[in-house]
């Protein structure tokens, strides 16, 4: 891994929660309205740091951004798709973090055995949309007016990556994280 990536620790959920914050209160890009709390935050960290991949990036002690893997859905035969995640600090944008941090990411998810990535973005949006496609990810669905938040409706796009492309007959369960 790049030598600004590591895993998140919970020492780290603060500064990820306060990432998370700006997109919660300014922004329609999470469809949250109220940041959750360092408890709920908290659970709900440990809960996708037990099976998939969470990273941050640190610069000088810093977490300016961090990606993670989660759940796609919950019927057991999606256990090999993954959805992706994504946060910079909104004054770090634009510098290659998320490319760094995504990179990274890929590679994990594609290690514990994952075939296929899905990233929801709430539109309009072109960050987002430009790091998702410069990493081969294409768009599958577009949900329209899905989401209500400040004071209008979003629509929401789905795009699909392929992280590993030769799929076999009878696949091996993903490992969790740890495992790798």
């Amino acid at each position: 891994m790049d030598q600004n990536i590591h895993f998140a620790c919970i020492a780290d959920i603060p500064a990820i929660l306060e990432i998370y914050n700006y997109y919660v209160c300014d922004t329609a890009i999470s469809f949250e309205t109220e940041v959750p709390d360092l408890t709920a935050f908290t659970e709900r960290f440990n809960n996708i740091a037990a099976c998939y991949p969470f990273l941050v990036y640190k610069e000088n002690g810093e977490i300016l951004g961090y990606a993670y893997g989660g759940k796609h859905r919950q019927r057991q035969a999606y256990k090999w798709s993954v959805d992706v995640t994504i946060y910079l600090d909104k004054d770090a944008r634009g510098r290659g973090i998320g490319k760094l941090l995504y990179s990274n990411l890929f590679d994990l998810l594609k290690k514990q055995g994952f075939y296929t990535a899905y990233a929801g973005i709430t539109l309009p949006n072109e960050q987002s949309v430009g790091i998702h496609e410069h990493f081969g990810f294409k768009k599958v669905a577009h949900y329209n007016k899905v989401g209500y938040k400040r004071d209008q409706w979003w629509d929401v796009g789905w795009w699909e990556l392929e992280l590993n492309t030769k799929r076999n007959e009878v696949p091996e369960d993903p490992l969790v994280v740890n495992e790798l």
